[in-house]
């Protein structure tokens, strides 16, 4: 069984840095796409950072491309995301999700998902 378990949201100022991890059981993450998505209020969930096995690329969303970065320590089986000069709009409950497939950042793809964890921004 896979379980994903994610930690290190909070509330932070904008511009500030936060780190979230993903800590994973029953996968490893050379098996297939992993990545990090959110979901703010009222909106639909979307990509944020995924690892393509298709490409071996990481994507990207275009409004978080050279303040996130998405990495993995395989030997704990964790991943991370680093977020930097965040701002409200940042605001969301962030997933991650493994044994995705295909190319790209795409809910659809994936079959595993975290609890999610709370990420706010403040003005």
């Amino acid at each position: 069984e896979v379980q994903l378990v994610e930690s290190g949201g909070g509330l932070v100022q904008a511009g500030g840095s936060l780190r979230l991890s993903c800590a994973a059981s029953g996968i490893t993450f050379d098996d297939a796409n992993i990545g990090w998505f959110r979901q703010a209020p009222g909106k639909s969930r979307e990509g944020v950072a995924c690892i393509s096995m298709t490409d071996g690329l990481t994507h990207y969303g275009d409004s978080v491309k050279g303040r996130f970065t998405l990495s993995t320590d395989n030997a704990k089986n964790t991943m991370y995301l680093q977020m930097d000069s965040l701002k409200p709009e940042d605001t969301a409950i962030y997933y991650c999700a493994a044994e995705g497939s295909g190319y790209g950042c795409y809910v659809g793809d994936f079959n595993s998902w975290g609890q999610g964890t709370q990420v706010t921004v403040s003005s």
